[in-house]
């Protein structure tokens, strides 16, 4: 009976000994949270801090521009508009331009223009950059006739201005087919077959400025 007794009052002992012990626990990690979460506000503080200093840094020393000049330079969409400034701006710097537009008569007229600045060189190719066919036979005739690619600026793009339930099931598909998929016909063969992956091509597209060796 008496061991009955005491071994109740032990187990009692450790029940209340296990509930005492379960709010210092408790304090101790709010107070391991709370140390984290200073650490990794210091850390971001840092680092904001950091980007700060190197955004002055490179305003007041900004580095040299690498030259554009001798380079082979594929615009899409530079019949007119935005592609064919970009196609006189590389001109102007001494690139070799390459002025692709399902439009030939406009990149036709961008190509005399880059002419008519004295000592620019240029060709035009008609082409339907959404459509992948088109964009490997016109490719194989750009390697022949002018050389390898070394810069890819995928310019191309429609943008239909109204609004978006009014679209055709066609017009979407054609959005989708230029706006996107055409990045990737373009890209493949002037860039990952013209020239080899270890010279580093660049690409300038709507997406900002790239190194296309390892994206996907």
């Amino acid at each position: 009976m008496v061991d009955a007794t005491s071994g109740a009052n032990n187990h009692a002992n450790q029940r209340q000994n296990g509930s005492a012990s379960r709010p210092s626990d408790g304090a101790a990690g709010q107070v391991l949270a709370v140390l984290v979460l200073v650490l990794e506000t210091l850390w971001l503080q840092v680092r904001i801090w950091a980007e700060v200093v190197r955004g002055v840094y490179l305003t007041l020393v900004p580095p040299a521009e690498k030259s554009v000049a001798g380079e082979v330079v594929l615009v899409t969409g530079a019949g007119h508009g935005i592609g064919r400034e970009i196609a006189l701006r590389y001109a102007a710097l001494g690139s070799t331009v390459v002025c692709m537009d399902i439009n030939e008569k406009g990149a036709a007229e961008t190509v005399l223009e880059i002419k008519a600045l004295g000592g620019a060189k240029a060709a035009s190719y008609k082409c339907d950059v959404s459509n992948r066919d088109e964009v490997l036979a016109v490719a194989k005739t750009i390697t022949q006739e002018v050389g390898p690619v070394t810069v890819l600026v995928n310019n191309a793009g429609i943008m239909p201005t109204k609004p978006f339930l009014e679209h055709s099931a066609e017009e979407m598909k054609r959005i989708f087919d230029i706006n996107m998929l055409a990045h990737f016909w373009v890209r493949f063969p002037s860039l990952f077959t013209i020239i080899p992956l270890w010279n580093g091509p660049v690409e300038a597209s709507s997406r900002g400025l790239l190194n296309s060796q390892k994206i996907v």
